[in-house]
């Protein structure tokens, strides 16, 4: 596979998973029993929901491409870009803040507008890759049992297809989750671009859960990483405020 190929191939991988985000206290789209069952223990062997909800501050590295700083408790979000002298400051909640692309400062409204929707999605985005299995039970997203099948490291999961009804801008996308028998975790997802397909784009896999605090979070994707995640109790305000580069990216 070329260079070329593989670039253009991790930018659609960067915005396959845009969705209704972060909706508190609300049931599954299923009732069956045992989907209700996967999910209570999978998010129990990731430290369950109140572990999630308490962490103040949360960052991580996507892919290299970017780095995200979240104050969960503000709604504030940092997003800084790997390898160009870009920044987004946002609010999820307001929907307002500031841009610096490529070492200006946007200040026209348009634009300005434009890249602020940019990084609402990228949040959005970024960060169902690290956190979809405490999304399971979000509003509009229908569960249904596949069955037993190996996910490609040949253990043995319960798979749940995800669909989504009429959420986020991708509803047409479909998901298998595999649930790992041993471990009750997310092992694997393989992604199909329309609910009819039969055959999945992707799979990728969930390895290496670590605890990040009270929580824990698989970064590992395969051949690709997310990577350089921490839990902050608090951060200055300057963070999400200030064009300035954290000491705490890398």
């Amino acid at each position: 596979m070329s260079k070329t190929i593989k670039i253009n191939l991790l930018r659609n991988l960067q915005f396959i998973v845009i969705l209704v985000f972060f909706q508190p206290n609300i049931h599954a789209q299923s009732n069956d029993p045992l989907i209700k069952a996967l999910i209570k223990r999978t998010e129990a062997q990731m430290g369950g929901q109140k572990a999630l909800d308490d962490i103040n501050t949360l960052s991580w590295n996507f892919f290299n491409v970017r780095s995200l700083t979240w104050n969960k408790k503000t709604n504030d979000v940092r997003i800084d870009w790997r390898n160009e002298n870009s920044v987004y400051l946002i609010n999820t909640k307001t929907k307002k803040g500031s841009i610096l692309k490529n070492g200006l400062e946007l200040t026209e409204p348009d634009s300005l507008n434009k890249y602020i929707k940019d990084a609402y999605d990228i949040w959005i985005n970024d960060s169902y890759w690290l956190l979809m299995p405490f999304k399971l039970d979000d509003p509009g997203v229908n569960l249904s049992y596949v069955g037993t099948m190996a996910s490609k490291a040949m253990d043995q999961c319960d798979v749940v297809e995800m669909t989504f009804n009429e959420v986020g801008v991708t509803p047409n996308n479909k998901y298998f989750i595999f649930f790992d028998k041993a471990t009750g975790l997310v092992s694997q997802w393989d992604y199909f671009t329309n609910v009819t397909d039969a055959q999945p784009r992707f799979s990728t896999p969930w390895l290496n859960y670590i605890t990040y605090g009270k929580v824990k979070l698989s970064g590992d994707r395969g051949d690709r990483q997310i990577t350089d995640i921490h839990v902050f109790k608090r951060l200055d305000n300057s963070v999400f405020n200030n064009f300035k580069r954290p000491s705490f990216l890398n």
